[in-house]
């Protein structure tokens, strides 16, 4: 692992640990997606999340969320960054907007939690 960010370096720490207390695989495979390349990672239109999700689910994505699309329905997503009109629109449809260490905190176990890359 060679990341230059501090924050990322740390969440990726984190979960590994926690996946390891929790007996819960979810968050070592967050973690190894978040270990790619920076050109590698994840950028997730809301188009993509509108037809990989469904009504009060939770998304996890390991990278950022980008603002083209739409979204119908309410979900909660959880992402390293958001673009300002990801969030918009997220917000505008009922949703939730999280980072990755308040979904760890909120969801230790990691259930019902659907990764999209």
């Amino acid at each position: 692992m060679n990341k230059t960010n501090p924050q990322i370096t740390q969440i990726i720490q984190i979960l590994k640990e926690k996946s390891y207390q929790e007996e819960a695989p979810l968050w070592k495979e967050v973690a190894r997606r978040l270990e790619k390349p920076t050109r590698q990672s994840a950028e997730v239109n809301i188009s993509r999340i509108n037809r990989h999700s469904s009504l009060e689910e939770t998304v996890l994505v390991p990278g950022k969320v980008l603002g083209s699309g739409s979204l119908d329905h309410k979900v909660r997503v959880a992402a390293l960054d958001f673009s300002q009109s990801a969030a918009q629109k997220i917000i505008g449809a009922g949703g939730e907007c999280l980072d990755i260490k308040q979904l760890l905190e909120e969801n230790p176990q990691g259930n019902g939690v659907r990764i999209i890359e």
